[in-house]
């Protein structure tokens, strides 16, 4: 069955109408209605209030379900126009055209065709339960791990470390011979440099007898 409801002289252009109209056909009355808020054109209030009007006409005047209306068809016809002016320069006359719509909706209702949302939104996937393990499984876990070796450095064993006067006498008897052969070069380099400083020190000691003899001289 189709029910209409009409608006007359509404102080809209045809064009600008027709343009919320076009978006909402064939879709049911609910879901044009929230539409309708949402659009950022003015001419989609104009619209809505037809909507609401030819749902009510179905829903009191011939007893249909409202979850079962349909929008069928949306007609916007031109109304009158309001024509004024604004004067211009040279004595012209601007034309201003002040244009208004008749808008008629047309609701039909289409039992099981419009599709009933059973959740509102959709649940969030939930995280699965894992079974507790049974004594055997456990015991053969157990074992497996207990056989692995370890490859981590949690695992790994370290080895004790040695004391210091232990590394000390391991040094030295490495070094061996060698370390003899180092001590007699460091010994011999000390003994001359030794000698060459007792010679630097007899020679400033000479220096200032020979300069006395020269003044005495003079």
């Amino acid at each position: 069955m189709e029910v209409q409801a009409k608006a007359k002289w509404v102080r809209t252009s045809p064009r600008k109408v027709r343009l919320v109209a076009q978006t909402l056909r064939n879709l049911p009355v609910s879901e044009a209605l929230v539409a309708c808020s949402f659009m950022p054109k003015s001419a989609a209030r104009d619209v809505a209030k037809v909507i609401r009007s030819a749902q009510a006409n179905a829903e009191n005047n011939f007893n249909l379900v409202r979850d079962d209306l349909v929008i069928k068809e949306i007609r916007v016809e031109p109304g009158p126009m309001l024509k004024r002016g604004q004067p211009r320069a040279m004595g012209r006359l601007f034309s201003i055209f002040k244009r208004t719509s008749h808008i008629t909706a047309v609701v039909e209702d289409r039992p099981g065709v419009v599709r009933r949302r059973t959740a509102a939104l959709p649940r969030a996937p939930q995280p699965t339960v894992r079974p507790a393990p049974t004594p055997a499984a456990a015991a053969a876990a157990r074992a497996a791990a207990a056989s692995q070796p370890a490859t981590t450095e949690s695992d790994e064993v370290e080895a004790p470390a040695r004391p210091a006067k232990a590394k000390a006498t391991t040094a030295k008897a490495e070094a061996g011979p060698a370390g003899a052969d180092v001590k007699k070069a460091d010994a011999k380099k000390g003994e001359a440099r030794k000698g060459e400083v007792k010679k630097t020190e007899s020679k400033k000691k000479g220096e200032p007898k020979k300069d006395t003899k020269e003044k005495k001289s003079k």
